[in-house]
Order: structure tokens, then C-alpha cells, then sequence
């Protein structure tokens, strides 16, 4: 699949729709329009080098495409530095290694799709970020900005945690900076980045530099329903996977008959396959007995016949496979050569698992895993209010022990103790023991939960789940540690990485969370950190 045919813009206005297709929000779609009168518009898109790119990454792709089209001068930025201060998700060492291989993946994606990269400038934030002005301005924007401000700009980017670190706060600083540092006049990404755009129109002015234009792409669901995440496996599509690979996911992708909300599977034809097919046509491939092949020229077209079912779930993803094997080509080709199969194990290392229940981690967060967790569903046999405290419960919670644990917690005012007594949860039994106003807590019982606007809720557990069985995450269900040492902090460094999922399941490092009857779920909270 490469570059259709179709005309270059020519006037201001051709411009604009092209690079405003498929776009969700323009901030300051005047002055661009302004700009596009006068001169070739300086737009960049920054990726932090963390996580494997996947499929979704045509979705900007496709974009930096249309703009490339529409006559813009396009840089693109790997922001190693941002990827070290989100939560440190790529350690120092690997930083160097981790922006190779987004380069070369991404310059193979580029190829792909017939963009080419001549017409591109690639920088890496430490080439900038480093230098004495941008530091200095650092610490400038530093004088200015709150750490309301600060947490409210990054609240959809950067990993949210009980007790976040400061480098996380000055994430947000920093991409705003960019925008000056690499004279563009626009900068694009996901609306997920709203905040850290508004942010940097509110900041920039006040340190004597321009306000950007922003153009926000939607965020499009996954080919599994949800946002694809970076390092499951069985949630989201690898650039690297194999065509029979490929079909396999595509085919336990959710697909509904008639269903046309958060449908990954169409939302990929409608922000890549669409605005970036040869003939300018999807053409779905059936036998005569079932209508034969159908075409499709735009997305309108195709989303109306499958809502009135005209178009059976498995034939469009018989003919997604197709077309996203053809993208995929050229990029498993580019990583077959004995460099980048190197080169994508150093910057990738297999995780370190635990060996033992005894094997401690060392230092770096990557070595701990959740194996060290000693998690198990418990049933709670009575719950009471604290005497001491009115936010606080105390429940006698059955583990499969030989006596139930007192287990105190902050949810009274939060959760209806009806909603509790007799309930089945996901309880930590190896965190050691704490009084809370005078009464020792022997576990905890894990929720999801979130700050603004406030809520909780206990995690589910699979059906017919019995008390005292072992909850564990895919890939690690290894014996558990003994009692964690506090001191060590295992942990609060596991804890930052759980979360709940856009499907409500739970999730370490987006490694389910579940039994061997299934996964551990929540009622709503999606994306919310568990605790």
C-alpha cells in the first residue's frame, strides 16, 4: 500500500482539509489558516522512546503523510529525555539503544506507507535538551508554574502515582519548551496531550516566545477495542509480528455484529487503511454466495453497512489482515538483518524473573516483578465501622486460613458496607502488618481508585472463585516473597504499574491480573491506578 495519486493542494484552504482530516480538534485553526497563506507551516510530532511501537503508530503516520502532502515541513522527535522522567519507564542505560530503534522502525513504517523521509528532519531531545539556554528556561518556566498546574497538565500522559516524583512534573514543562526549541509553528499529537497544549499556550507568551497552533488526532481504540499497549502481547499488534500472527490476533479481536462504538477494528480503517489506500478504496473480499466483494470509498459508506449488518465481523477482518500484512512488510523486512535483531534485544531485554522467594531485587525498578506479591481472593465475613476513625472499616476477611485476618481500610464513605459484607475480593497478605488508629491491619484489599472526581471499587473476581486462591499476573505466576520489608519499598515500585485497563481488566505493566479461572476485573473505573 503506498502514496495514492491525488492532486497536491494548491490553495491555502486545500491545505487546511487535508491536514485537518481525521483530526478531532485544531487550537488556533485561524492562525493556521493564516500561516498556510504565507508559508510552509512547521509542524513536529514527538513519541517518548519507551515502550515497542505497534500498529497504532500508522495512526500519526498516516498524519505526518497528509501533512507532508499539504506542504509542511515535518520533524520528528524522539523524546529519550521524556521517556526517562515519565516514571522513569526507560531506565538511562537503555535510552541510547531505545531511540535506534524507534528510528529505524519508524523510518520503515514511513517507507511503507510512501512518505519520503528526504522531506523529514529527525531529532532526539538530548541533541537540545541538554544545552545551557534550554536548561536556563527550564528553571524559568520553573518560577512560574504551580504543581497544580503542573499535575494537571500531565494527568493524561504521564504514569499517575500515590506519590509522584518531580520529573514527572517537569514533563509537561519540557514539551512545551520543545515547541520553541524546534521552530515550528505547530505541534501535533493525541487529544490525551490536550492539557499539555493549553498548558503551553498559557507558558510560552510568559517566557517571551509564541503560542503554537495544536492539532489533536482522537484516540482511536486498538484493534482489541481498547487503546494498544506497549509491551502485552496478547492486547496489541507488534510492528514484528508475523502475517499468521497478525490473523490470529485480528481474529480474538472484539468485532460485534452491527456494533459500531469504540470498534478498533473499523476505527483502523478509518484513521490508516482509508486515507492511505492506493485506489482510494477498502475493498472487503467475499465468496458470491455472500454478496460477493464489496468496495468501499469512504469510511461513511463502510461504518453504515456494518451497523445495518451488511457486513459480517469476519470479513472485515479478513480484509483488515490483509491490508495490515501489506503495511507490515516492509517493516519486518527492515528488522531481518542480524543488526536490528541485535540491536532489538539490547534495547528490549527479556525481563528478569524471580528465581526464588528469597531472590530480592537489587536496585533498578525494572528487576521487581509481581511475583513478589502474595495476592489471594478472600471473602469478607463481616465489616464494621472503625470506633476511631469514620472513614475507615474493619472486616474479618476469610483467606482460606486458619482464622480470618482483621484487614482496616479507608473505604467507608466511598462504598456502601452492604456492598461489602459477604463479598469476595483481592486481598495482599504479605505487606507487613499495620495498626491504623489503634487497630493492626493483617492485609489489604485491593481496589481501583481514583482521585477527581473520587471513587473506589474492590476488584471483582472471576466466577466460582473459591477462597484462598491464588491471584497472580500472566507471565509471573511464580511463590511469592515472604513479608514485604518496607524499607525496600517492593511494594510501592509494583504499585505505580498497576492500573485498570479501557476493558476494566487489571493489569501490571499491561500483564493481566487474574486466576485460573479468569481475569480480575473492576464494574467501571477505567484507567484507574490500583491500590
Amino acid at each position: 500500500m503506498a502514496e495514492n495519486g491525488k492532486t497536491q493542494p494548491v490553495t491555502p484552504e486545500e491545505k487546511l482539509q487535508l491536514i485537518k482530516r481525521n483530526l478531532q480538534e485544531i487550537i488556533g485553526e485561524d492562525r493556521l489558516l493564516e500561516a498556510l497563506k504565507t508559508q510552509d507551516v512547521k509542524v513536529y510530532w514527538g513519541t517518548a522512546t519507551t515502550g515497542k511501537p505497534h500498529v497504532a503508530y500508522f495512526v500519526p503516520m498516516s498524519k505526518v503523510a497528509d501533512f507532508l502532502k499539504a506542504g509542511c515541513e515535518v520533524t520528528i522527535l524522539f523524546a529519550d529525555l521524556h521517556a526517562y522522567l515519565d516514571n522513569m519507564k526507560a531506565p538511562w542505560s537503555l535510552l541510547g539503544l531505545r531511540v535506534e530503534y524507534y528510528e529505524n522502525i519508524i523510518k520503515a513504517m514511513l517507507t511503507s506507507i510512501g512518505v519520503p523521509l528526504e522531506k523529514l528532519k529527525f531529532v532526539r531531545g538530548t541533541d537540545y535538551q541538554l544545552s545551557k539556554e534550554y536548561t536556563l528556561d527550564v528553571y524559568r518556566l520553573s518560577s512560574m508554574v504551580t504543581d497544580h498546574d503542573a499535575k494537571k497538565a500531565g494527568a493524561e500522559v504521564v504514569k499517575q502515582v500515590d506519590h509522584p516524583l518531580l520529573s514527572g512534573m517537569l514533563y509537561p514543562g519540557l514539551q512545551a519548551l520543545d515547541e520553541e526549541y524546534l521552530k515550528v509553528d505547530a505541534q501535533f499529537g493525541g487529544v490525551d496531550q490536550r492539557k499539555i497544549f493549553t498548558f503551553a499556550e498559557k507558558y510560552l507568551p510568559q517566557l517571551g516566545y509564541k503560542k503554537r497552533i495544536h492539532l489533536m488526532n482522537p484516540m482511536v481504540p486498538g484493534l482489541t477495542g481498547t487503546k494498544m499497549s506497549s509491551s502485552d502481547d496478547e492486547s496489541k499488534i507488534d510492528l514484528l509480528d508475523s502475517a499468521a500472527q497478525v490473523k490470529k490476533k485480528l481474529k480474538k479481536a472484539f468485532c460485534e455484529p452491527g456494533n459500531i462504538k469504540d470498534n478498533g477494528v473499523l476505527s483502523f480503517v478509518k484513521y490508516v487503511l482509508l486515507p492511505l489506500a492506493k485506489d482510494e478504496e477498502f475493498v472487503i473480499e467475499r465468496s458470491p454466495e455472500f454478496g460477493g466483494d464489496a468496495a468501499y470509498k469512504t469510511f461513511e459508506e463502510l461504518e453504515a453497512a456494518f451497523a445495518k449488518e451488511l457486513i459480517h465481523p469476519g470479513d472485515l477482518k479478513n480484509a483488515v489482515t490483509k491490508y495490515l500484512n501489506i503495511l507490515m512488510e516492509p517493516v519486518r523486512q527492515a528488522f531481518t538483518t542480524p543488526e536490528m535483531r541485535k540491536l532489538t534485544q539490547q534495547a528490549y531485554p527479556p525481563p528478569v524473573k524471580q528465581k526464588g522467594p528469597k531472590a530480592q531485587p537489587s536496585s533498578a525498578s525494572e528487576e521487581l516483578s509481581p511475583a513478589a506479591l502474595d495476592l489471594r481472593i478472600g471473602k469478607i465475613i463481616s465489616v464494621k465501622k472503625h470506633p476511631d476513625a469514620d472513614s475507615l472499616y474493619v472486616e474479618e476477611v476469610d483467606l482460606g486460613e486458619e482464622a480470618p485476618r482483621t484487614v482496616v481500610s479507608g473505604l467507608a464513605g466511598l462504598v456502601p458496607m452492604e456492598d461489602l459484607q459477604g463479598r469476595l475480593g483481592v486481598f495482599l497478605c504479605n505487606l507487613k502488618p499495620q495498626k491504623m488508629r489503634g487497630i493492626e491491619s493483617k492485609a489489604m484489599l485491593m481496589c481501583a481508585s481514583m482521585d477527581e472526581p473520587r471513587a473506589v471499587e474492590p476488584l471483582d473476581v472471576p466466577t466460582d472463585s473459591q477462597v484462598g486462591t491464588k491471584v497472580f499476573f500472566e507471565g509471573y505466576d511464580g511463590k511469592s516473597e515472604g513479608e514485604l520489608k518496607p524499607k525496600k519499598k517492593v511494594w510501592e515500585t509494583i504499585q505505580s504499574d498497576l492500573k485498570i485497563n479501557a476493558e476494566c481488566e487489571a493489569q501490571w505493566k499491561d500483564n493481566q491480573m487474574m486466576t485460573k479461572l479468569g481475569k480480575i476485573t473492576c464494574k467501571s473505573l477505567k484507567g484507574a491506578p490500583i491500590k
